[in-house]
């Protein structure tokens, strides 16, 4: 939240929080996997970046009902990614989706 231009929303029930920069999503999670420590989050990734981090950490996986080749699944509990790791992970999301945006609003941000 701590970036620019995040809302949070919940689009599609009362549980999956959708975190958007620009109303694109970046990444989106279940609270109630959070709160039984179950969680993880979605985030989109390069599509290169996403295999190789696949194929380092058994805590990312492909996008969980999502597009397999541009998101992951990232594990928050019990699992081998560390805490800066994942905000790394989060950075890099967010950039993702930043990228894409038109140069004009990439350039307010």
């Amino acid at each position: 939240m701590k970036k620019k231009e995040v809302t949070e929303h919940f689009p599609f029930d009362d549980d999956v929080l959708v975190f958007k920069v620009c109303n694109k999503m970046f990444a989106l999670a279940s609270l109630s996997k959070w709160e039984n420590e179950e969680g993880f989050i979605n985030l989109k990734c390069n599509p290169d970046h996403a295999e190789e981090l696949r194929a380092e950490f058994e805590g990312v996986t492909p996008g969980y009902h999502m597009h397999k080749k541009l998101w992951n699944s990232v594990k928050v509990h019990n699992t081998d990614i560390s805490t800066k790791h994942i905000l790394e992970l989060i950075d890099h999301s967010y950039d993702e989706v930043v990228k894409s945006l038109p140069k004009k609003i990439r350039d307010n941000l």
